[in-house]
């Protein structure tokens, strides 16, 4: 397809223009006319120069995808047809991936397509999730409701993960730039002190030498260590996606980690519960929302107990039974969740535990905050500490024979 500009003039005779993306001229030219515009010149826009290389290709941000369907809600509940709704979304959006995907979306609903099969086929930007809840709003004749759920949802969860990074953001710079730090002298300041060190012939004292010596070791096999390290990451980091037992290991250590394992938990089970909680309350029948929830979870750990929580249901069972035995839900609400199983309410009671999570993971992540920067202060205080008494030690012994 490609990108026409037209200009023509409206029912009340004032000169209208704009930009669309078609097959060809007349479809334009059919498709304003129905619209009441007379007097239409068409022509084919030049085609901008584009540098497509895969790691600079456009994706679609969250947040852009957030405010299309915070604004698709609105137009939806203000009567307006879902066709209009899309050429009007992709004709004000800046993202030029992101107006290509509208606007192929609203191709396939105009042959009859219904939305959520639209969607689905533009998974980069619209995840199962969206598509199920959008199938659910369309089937349901609440599709407003739905995209107002989900704008809420959507909101939440790139709060919740801009909270994780917040917290783990910090901490990894600090230790990035210390790092760094104790490589440049390493490297470069401990030479100094060595050679000043050589020329006085006595022997250098225990920490002196042993900091001498690493660095020497790191002047001399840089390149190999460097190497070293991409090729353990890079091993790790492969094994990881393709081994199941390694992921596990890895899934499962985070969620034990003293400080940042409480945390992943909170935000796991915020997640969860907003998640299958907006699904349930959207008509999602709970077999597929368990089976979303499970797939966008983020941890193997905690999508095999929520995958054996689906096969419980489809057996007949409660939902409270395998999540208490996963170990990784908190008793309180594994007992909400059995309440709001009993009362018919569960998608509240889900909603419920999600808000009240979301304010635990800003208690939890303010006190990691609080309590990573004196022992960041204190780990980096050290090291840097015993270098400098290191290299400051044969001068105190060499005064001290002085006098």
């Amino acid at each position: 397809m490609d990108i026409y500009k037209w200009q023509g003039k409206d029912r009340q005779g004032k000169k209208v223009k704009g930009e669309t993306e078609a097959l060809s001229e007349s479809v334009i030219t059919l498709s304003l006319r129905k619209k009441g515009i007379t007097n239409v010149k068409v022509r084919k826009k030049p085609k901008d120069i584009e540098i497509n290389l895969p790691f600079l290709k456009a994706k679609v941000p969250e947040k852009d995808v957030v405010i299309f369907t915070r604004q698709f809600s609105t137009m939806i509940n203000a009567g307006l047809p879902i066709i209009q709704c899309l050429e009007i979304q992709s004709s004000q959006q800046e993202n030029k991936e992101f107006r290509k995907v509208l606007t192929a979306i609203k191709e396939s609903v105009e042959t009859g397509e219904t939305l959520a099969d639209a969607l689905r086929k533009h998974p980069t930007a619209f995840d199962s999730l969206y598509c199920n809840m959008v199938e659910a709003g369309e089937t349901g004749g609440a599709l407003d409701v739905i995209l107002g759920r989900l704008a809420f949802f959507m909101e939440k969860n790139m709060r919740l993960k801009k909270q994780v990074k917040g917290a783990l953001v910090y901490p990894a710079s600090v230790l990035t730039v210390a790092v760094i730090v104790i490589a440049i002298m390493m490297i470069f300041v401990i030479p100094s002190f060595q050679k000043m060190f050589s020329g006085f012939g006595a022997e250098l004292p225990l920490l002196t030498q042993i900091i001498v010596n690493i660095s020497a070791f790191m002047r001399n096999n840089i390149i190999f260590i460097l190497a070293a390290l991409f090729i353990i990451s890079f091993s790790l980091k492969k094994a990881y996606r393709k081994s199941d037992k390694v992921h596990h290991f890895f899934d499962n250590m985070f969620l034990k980690m003293p400080i940042f394992g409480m945390l992943l938990r909170k935000v796991a089970v915020a997640k969860f519960t907003r998640t299958l909680g907006t699904m349930i309350s959207s008509g999602v029948p709970i077999l597929t929302s368990l089976d979303i929830v499970a797939r966008t979870a983020g941890n193997v750990v905690i999508e095999k107990a929520i995958l054996a929580t689906r096969e419980s249901i489809s057996q007949g069972k409660t939902i409270a039974e395998p999540l208490m035995e996963s170990g990784i839900f908190p008793s309180m609400v594994v007992q909400m969740i059995a309440v709001g199983e009993t009362t018919g309410a569960l998608d509240q009671m889900l909603n419920k535990i999600a808000d009240f999570y979301d304010d635990e993971v800003d208690t939890a992540v303010s006190a990691i905050t609080s309590l990573i920067e004196p022992l960041l202060m204190v780990f980096l205080g050290g090291i840097l500490g015993t270098m400098i008494v290191g290299m400051y030690l044969p001068i105190f012994k060499m005064g001290e024979v002085v006098h």
